[in-house]
């Protein structure tokens, strides 16, 4: 997944499904794409919001890492520095 363009949190966080039309979501890392999940619509999925990172939201969630397996992978968040 190297191969994949770099976004820092700022440019992730407008792909909330309200400022842009994508619906982005982090984790580990890798921003996937999630406008197509029926799950996400609007940018809302349950109390979590898109464009942001979940890494640390997922232990509360009722499913585990694999569901990310479904999306498509669009980009790296962009570690700061």
């Amino acid at each position: 997944m190297t191969d994949l363009p770099l976004y820092t949190r700022s440019q992730l966080a407008l792909r909330n499904g309200q400022d842009k039309p994508q619906i982005w979501v982090a984790y580990k890392g890798v921003i996937y794409d999630v406008t197509q999940s029926r799950l996400w619509r609007n940018g809302k999925h349950y109390e979590h919001w898109a464009g942001q990172d979940l890494t640390d939201e997922l232990a509360d969630a009722p499913h585990t890492a694999i569901v990310f397996e479904k999306f498509e992978a669009v980009g790296c968040l962009k570690l700061q520095a």
